[in-house]
C-alpha cells in the first residue's frame, strides 16, 4: 500500500522548480510535435494538390491517434510508471516527426502522424497525473496552469520554427530541425524530472477496467467538464487549422513566416493558463471557465471583421480565453473526480482530443463552403452551448440541465 505520510512538492523548493523547469521543457516538446504540421497545412495541401478539408487530416490523425491511445491509458493508468511513460512518449514521438519529414506520400505522412499521436497520449495525461499525485494540492491549480502555459510555448516554438524554415528552405527542413530539437528535451526530460514518490503498485487481481470508467462517468459534473474539453478544444484547432488560409490569400497576401510571428500570440496563453489557473484556486473553477468560455466566443466573432488588426484581436481575445478555460478545466475535473488521477486526465484528454480530430476536420467543410465566415460562426455556435453547460456547472440555478450537481463549486 501506499504510504499516507509521504511529501509533497511544496512552492519555491528546489523541487519544485526542477520538476516546473522539466516538466515545462517536456510540454515545449510534446505540443511542438503535436501540433507540428498545424502552420504548413496549406503549403501540404499544394504540394499534395488536396482540398482543406482533406489536408487538414495532417492534424487530425494526430490528434485521433492521441485519443484512441488515451483509452489504454484510461484503462491501465493504475499500472504505467509517470517518468518512464512520458520520456518513451517524447523520444519516439521526436523520431517519427524526422520521419515524417523525409516522407513522399500524403498516406505515410497520415499513418506516421497517427502513431506519434498514440504515442504523444502517454505525455500530457500521466503529466496532470504526475502533478495531481505529487504537488501540495493547495498550488495545483497554479502548477497545472504553469504546465498548460508551457503546452502554448510548445505550439509557438514549432509553429515559429517550421513556418520560418519553410519560407527559407523547405517544410521537410523544418519538421526535421524540430524533431532533433525534441528529441534532445527528452533526453533532458529523463534526468531532470524529479522521481515520483507515489509507488504504482499493480493490484494481484487487476485493476476492474470497466467499473474504473464507469466510477468516473457516474458523476454527471465530470462529464459536463469532458464535454466542455472536447468543445473548446474542437474550436481551438480548428480556428488555427484554417486562419492560415485567410491570411495567406488575398486581401492579406501574409508569407508563412509573417503567419508565423502572428502566432506569437500563443504567449497569451502561457499568461492565460498561469493567471487564470491560479484564480481558479482562489475563485473557483466554475466562475474562471465561465470567463475562459466568454472571451473564446467573443474573440471568434471579431475574427469575422475584414480589417487585418481585427481578426489579430479576435484571434489573440480567443487564445487567451482557451488556454484559461483549458487549464481550467482540467484541474476542475481532477479535483472533483474520485479515484485514479491519471484515469481522470487520461478521459479528459480522451474528450479533449476527439473534439480535435472532429470540430477540427468539419470546420473545413464550412470553409470551403462559406469561407471564414462559415467556420467562425459554427464555433460561436459550439462554444455557446460549452458556455451553457458552464454555467449551469457553477450556477445550480441556471436553467440548462436537471441534475444534482452538489458541491462542485
Amino acid at each position: 500500500m501506499e504510504t499516507e505520510m509521504r511529501s509533497f512538492i511544496e512552492k519555491d523548493t528546489n523541487a519544485y522548480w526542477r520538476a516546473i523547469v522539466t516538466l515545462f521543457l517536456g510540454s515545449v516538446a510534446a505540443f511542438g510535435a503535436e501540433y507540428c504540421l498545424q502552420p504548413i497545412i496549406p503549403v501540404l495541401a499544394k504540394e499534395f494538390n488536396l482540398m482543406p478539408a482533406t489536408a487538414s487530416l495532417a492534424m487530425s490523425f494526430g490528434t485521433a491517434g492521441m485519443a484512441f491511445a488515451m483509452i489504454g491509458i484510461a484503462s491501465f493508468a493504475t499500472r504505467l510508471e509517470r517518468k518512464k511513460t512520458m520520456t518513451i512518449a517524447l523520444g519516439v514521438a521526436a523520431i517519427l516527426a524526422i520521419a515524417i519529414a523525409v516522407s513522399s506520400g500524403f498516406e505515410l505522412i497520415l499513418g506516421l502522424r497517427l502513431c506519434q499521436g498514440i504515442l504523444l497520449a502517454g505525455f500530457p495525461a500521466l503529466a496532470v497525473a504526475y502533478i495531481n499525485e505529487e504537488f501540495d494540492p493547495k498550488i495545483i491549480g497554479l502548477v497545472v496552469g504553469i504546465y498548460v502555459g508551457a503546452n502554448s510555448l510548445g505550439g509557438l516554438s514549432g509553429r515559429l520554427l517550421i513556418s520560418t524554415l519553410t519560407d527559407f528552405f523547405s517544410w521537410r527542413i523544418g519538421l526535421g530541425a524540430a524533431g532533433a530539437f525534441y528529441l534532445l528535451i527528452a533526453v533532458a526530460f529523463w534526468f531532470g524530472l524529479p522521481n515520483p514518490t507515489k509507488k504504482i503498485v499493480a493490484k494481484k487481481n487487476g485493476d476492474n477496467v470497466l467499473e474504473g470508467f464507469k466510477s468516473v462517468l457516474r458523476n454527471k459534473a465530470v462529464v459536463t467538464i469532458y464535454v466542455i474539453a472536447f468543445i473548446i478544444m474542437g474550436s481551438f484547432v480548428c480556428i488555427y487549422n484554417y486562419i492560415s488560409y485567410v491570411f495567406i490569400a488575398p486581401p492579406y497576401n501574409l508569407s508563412q513566416t509573417v503567419v508565423g510571428m502572428i502566432f506569437t500570440m500563443y504567449l497569451l496563453g502561457a499568461v492565460s493558463s498561469t493567471v487564470m489557473g491560479g484564480l481558479s484556486d482562489r475563485y473557483g473553477n466554475g466562475k474562471i471557465l465561465c470567463l475562459g468560455c466568454i472571451m473564446m466566443l467573443v474573440g471568434t466573432l471579431i475574427t469575422m471583421g475584414s480589417p487585418l488588426i481585427l481578426k489579430i484581436i479576435g484571434l489573440a481575445l480567443f487564445t487567451f480565453g482557451f488556454f484559461g478555460s483549458h487549464s481550467t478545466a482540467c484541474s476542475w475535473a481532477g479535483k472533483i473526480a474520485k479515484g485514479d488521477k491519471a484515469r481522470i486526465s487520461s478521459m479528459y484528454m480522451l474528450f479533449y482530443y476527439i473534439g480535435a480530430s472532429v470540430i477540427g476536420t468539419l470546420g473545413g467543410f464550412f470553409l470551403s463552403s462559406y469561407g471564414w465566415d462559415g467556420v467562425a460562426l459554427f464555433i460561436g455556435a459550439v462554444l455557446a452551448i460549452a458556455l451553457l453547460m458552464a454555467m449551469r456547472l457553477t450556477f445550480s440555478e441556471f436553467p440548462l440541465f436537471h441534475f444534482n450537481l452538489h458541491k462542485v463549486h
